[in-house]
């Protein structure tokens, strides 16, 4: 128990290196699950967030696998990638401050899941379009996201894709000291994407799928408002990491 405690203080408590920023990764990685979660069970089986997933699937369909459609991972696809190179501008800005940066990120970001909600709770998914624009929306959110988290070099928290971080639990699993902050970092990184997907799958199946995305932009807002108070830190770990 005490170890299992000294292992989620590692991401709690704000560090030299890093500050708060681990906390606030977390919960963008919790949103992550519950965003991929809406995607994939309502958009015709697309990931937006983990969106190899839909690299994957765009293969899957051009294989001509029965129930994968082609269309729908390039409406994922390319919307991300352009709004992870549009990351590079806020890179530019804002990248030598941390704490900056994640805020002007948080900021769009959650303007874009703002419109998403918007069009989800004034389009039924049956109307025309209406699932390609949530996809087109989700995907900019999420590529801003993955492009202000890579630049950021936070260890062990890339909020989407958690294959390494998973290998490296059980790598680990043994370690002390510096390896507990690790490994309390990459298990805080899976517990809360499992917590976000189970959270929108029991959303979407039992009440409002509405409600995901409320989630969403209530968590992501509350991360932006965290932000705000470290947009003027002059700590060691608002400076830009060294790739």
């Amino acid at each position: 128990m005490n170890k299992v405690g000294s292992m989620y203080r590692a991401v709690l408590t704000a560090d030299k290196k890093d500050g708060p920023l681990p906390l606030l990764l977390a919960m963008l990685t919790f949103v992550t699950g519950l965003v991929d979660a809406f995607s994939y069970l309502l958009l015709g089986r697309v990931f937006v967030a983990n969106i190899t997933g839909s690299l994957m699937f765009l293969g899957f369909a051009l294989g001509g696998a029965p129930g994968f459609f082609w269309k729908s991972y390039v409406l994922a696809l390319i919307p991300f990638l352009l709004a992870a190179a549009s990351g590079g501008l806020l890179i530019k800005a804002f990248g030598r401050h941390r704490g900056r940066h994640l805020l002007s990120s948080l900021l769009l970001q959650d303007a874009v899941v703002c419109l998403a909600l918007i069009v989800a709770l004034m389009m039924p998914l049956d109307r025309p379009y209406a699932t390609e624009v949530l996809t087109v929306l989700l995907a900019v959110a999420f590529g801003l996201q993955n492009s202000t988290v890579r630049a950021l070099r936070v260890p062990d928290m890339t909020t989407t894709v958690l294959t390494l971080t998973m290998t490296g639990i059980a790598s680990d699993w043994s370690s002390t000291g510096s390896g507990r902050a690790q490994l309390g970092r990459r298990s805080a990184s899976i517990v809360s994407m499992f917590a976000g997907a189970i959270i929108g799958a029991v959303i979407i199946r039992y009440t409002h799928y509405q409600l995901v995305l409320i989630i969403a932009v209530v968590v992501i807002s509350l991360c932006a408002i965290l932000a705000i108070r470290l947009r003027n830190s002059t700590a060691p770990w608002t400076r830009r990491r060294p790739a």
